[in-house]
């Protein structure tokens, strides 16, 4: 189809758009692949069926994502839609429970939510359009192009156009399953291009299952974006692995924790909670993968140098990104002259007017300078002095007033560094403090 997205790159258009192809059967056994009815959206430019295979091949073997998305991604969580126009073959009441339980593919499996309003403004508009309709991607009768959407964070986000003409219905195999096409198309207004994971709904080819069933590459796709639902339930995985999901902020000890352009980020497991004025962010907690591509599965300490670039540490390793983009990492941690494994906290500290950071484990620290990307001294320097500061430390960082803060278990010290010691009314309740808890008494 012209003009529609590549799936990588920046793009022609911004639209994705579910195509059928007339004459063809919709038994895969016994067709050619390429044939089948399928969105108009490109795969991959040039790609063909041996390659795809070889993609996919690959992708088993290596157990990686399958999934793209976009790029872009709304910023909240809750979300309305308008339906503007009908299509003729079924009642108003019958498409909104339709295009409502579409939506409720991916509420189902994420924090979203989605409201249905008769308002002007809404965040995602629903039309059902004949042939040329203001786009430049004009429907072409019964057949053929059946739908396209808009993806986030483009001039046209959120609109998704079905075409009018097509013979729609539900869980038969008369016309045009409306459920299906309606659950992909979704799919991309919310941010996903397609899946190469054969009977994906992100698939791009057509398929008239009924009800559509998300795969777990469609599960991972759309939780890479908006994360997972909240009060998720312990699952095991493939490997008999327990997936405990988002840990609760208010009874966790926190792996680590850094200001990062002015916001506090929060890292447990692989999961990032954002504050702003200690404000929690829409969105979050998250996938820590979604800022940081290649993101271990946890990390043992993280802070933001002069230049803005965020250090990660794990075990023996450590990584540094500007912004988003990966600089290098995994590195050996020896290659800083630390002497030691597992630090628990990364605290920037002013010394007689220079930089320094503190990379700390039990009650001793090593002075990293910025500037040598090396340690001082390889001989640990002790927190004896520090009157006050916890034994045993999870995380620590440097607020904007210039006390440094102390993590441990489910609660936080207010250090001054100018007369090393706590502040009085300290330890406090991390969870109360920063994201709003019930108070829980102290153990």
């Amino acid at each position: 189809m012209g003009g529609c997205l590549p799936l990588q790159g920046w793009p022609r258009s911004k639209a994705g758009s579910l195509e059928k192809r007339a004459g063809t059967e919709l038994e895969s056994h016994t067709i050619n692949p390429w044939k089948r009815p399928r969105c108009g959206v490109p795969d991959y430019p040039s790609v063909t069926e041996s390659e795809l295979k070889l993609q996919r091949n690959r992708l088993r073997r290596e157990r990686r994502k399958r999934f793209t998305v976009f790029g872009g991604r709304w910023e909240k969580t809750d979300l309305t839609y308008k339906i503007v126009h009908f299509p003729w073959q079924m009642s108003e009441a019958k498409v909104q429970h339709v295009l409502q339980e579409a939506f409720g593919v991916w509420s189902a499996v994420t924090p979203l939510r989605f409201h249905e309003v008769t308002s002007d403004k809404a965040d995602i508009i629903i039309d059902f359009n004949r042939y040329w309709h203001g786009d430049n991607l004009p429907f072409d009768g019964p057949g053929g192009i059946l739908a396209h959407a808009f993806f986030p964070r483009t001039h046209r986000q959120g609109e998704v156009h079905f075409d009018y003409d097509e013979h729609w219905t539900v869980g038969n195999d008369v016309g045009m399953d409306l459920l299906q096409v309606a659950a992909h198309e979704f799919g991309h207004v919310l941010g996903l291009q397609h899946s190469l994971e054969p009977g994906a709904v992100m698939s791009p080819f057509y398929s008239d299952s009924y009800p559509p069933q998300l795969s777990e590459d469609d599960k991972r796709g759309i939780q890479y974006l908006y994360g997972l639902p909240l009060n998720v339930e312990p699952q095991m995985t493939e490997t008999n692995e327990i997936d405990i999901g988002i840990p609760d902020a208010c009874r966790t000890n926190f792996d680590a924790v850094s200001m990062i352009r002015g916001e506090l980020f929060f890292f447990k497991s692989q999961y990032v909670w954002r504050l702003r004025e200690r404000q929690l962010q829409i969105g979050y907690p998250a996938l820590a993968s979604r800022h940081w591509k290649s993101f271990p599965d946890h990390v043992d300490a993280a802070y933001e140098d002069k230049s803005g670039n965020i250090w990660f540490f794990q075990g023996d390793q450590y990584w540094v990104f500007d912004a988003e983009r990966k600089i290098t990492g995994p590195d050996s941690v020896w290659n800083l002259g630390l002497p030691v494994t597992g630090i628990q906290a990364a605290l920037k500290w002013h010394q007689n007017g220079i930089e320094k950071v503190y990379l700390m484990k039990s009650s001793s620290y090593w002075s990293l300078n910025p500037q040598e990307n090396r340690v001082d001294n390889t001989y640990p320097q002790s927190m004896w002095e520090w009157e006050g500061v916890p034994s045993h430390i999870d995380a620590a960082f440097r607020d904007r007033h210039g006390y440094a803060n102390f993590l441990s278990g489910h609660h936080y010290w207010r250090f001054d560094p100018e007369n090393k010691k706590v502040l009085e009314g300290y330890p406090r309740s991390i969870g109360t403090d920063f994201f709003g808890c019930a108070s829980f008494p102290s153990n």
